[in-house]
């Protein structure tokens, strides 16, 4: 049980995580800070959180559990805004979708404080964003991976890890670099193939036309690209390397593919299709793999 949870960024990662605390008995009081006023009133209006600080450095203070539910540009200047009031014993997690970038913003900024920073990713999310969509059922069932730093306080770890399995989460951990390449692959290529697909077909003349006629498959193969601009632009900048080498390994596969269109060579076409269809098939979300990267 904790006495006090500071939420820095009252939306739906920061809000679902309070909300899943009370849900859970883990928390006395919430303490929540965002940047706009409107947030924080409508959080607590809401009851995701108890009190509105006024600023990050007050949602901290008094707290013994801290979550930075920021977008991963604004990481590094809310450490700056908090680091004062950063106790050894207070576990401060995030939730950001990248962490070479995180974990080098704390480096920069902690110091001697640094041993509180566990950073986290969350597998969860929707594609409505703000308070309004928080859930507090949001992380049940869903990985967290940790990338803790060599200065993590060990103790630290094992409660953030305490914590994120009492809200029904599995805990993996691996090091930032391998959680960036990783989640380039499955995660923030995704969106960016989305967001880029969906332009293709509404740009184009006849799109408005297109589109009336789109049915579950599209609906499907677009969702994602309903997410939030903002912070799809952060982390697609944050993680760029990564994102532009596992964009050309798609467009290597996708030659491949148009190749076979062009010489009309069906039988080695079923067979790449095959071979695609049967991964797909035998994929189950969540499911960890033998060689999964540590």
């Amino acid at each position: 049980m904790f006495n006090q949870l500071g939420v820095i960024g009252c939306g739906l990662m920061g809000g679902s995580f309070a909300l899943a605390l009370k849900k859970a008995g883990l928390v006395k009081r919430v303490v929540g800070y965002s940047k706009s006023p409107s947030t924080t009133e409508t959080a607590k209006r809401l009851g995701v959180i108890d009190i509105a600080a006024e600023s990050a450095l007050l949602a901290v203070a008094g707290s013994d559990i801290v979550l930075v539910a920021v977008p991963v540009a604004a990481t590094e200047a809310t450490f700056r805004a908090v680091k004062h009031l950063v106790d050894p014993k207070v576990l401060m997690m995030d939730v950001g979708s990248t962490k070479c970038d995180v974990v080098d913003a704390a480096q920069r900024v902690l110091g001697k404080q640094i041993g509180s920073f566990v950073p986290c990713h969350p597998i969860a999310g929707k594609e409505q964003s703000g308070v309004q969509a928080a859930d507090a059922t949001l992380y049940q069932g869903r990985q967290v991976i940790l990338t803790p730093l060599p200065q993590t306080d060990a103790a630290l770890i094992q409660k953030a890890t305490d914590v994120w399995s009492a809200l029904g989460c599995q805990v993996l951990k691996m090091t930032p670099q391998n959680h960036d390449a990783a989640f380039a692959a499955v995660s923030h290529l995704p969106h960016l193939l989305a967001y880029a697909y969906f332009s293709t077909i509404a740009n184009q003349s006849a799109g408005r036309d297109f589109l009336s006629l789109a049915g579950p498959g599209f609906r499907d193969f677009t969702r994602i690209a309903a997410s939030d601009p903002a912070i799809w632009r952060d982390i697609l900048l944050a993680n760029k390397q990564e994102v532009l080498a596992q964009s050309q390994r798609f467009r290597d596969m996708l030659a491949r593919f148009e190749q076979l269109l062009q010489q009309d060579n069906a039988q080695a076409l079923e067979a790449l299709l095959q071979q695609a269809s049967e991964g797909r098939s035998q994929w189950q979300m969540g499911q960890l793999s033998g060689n999964r990267p540590r």
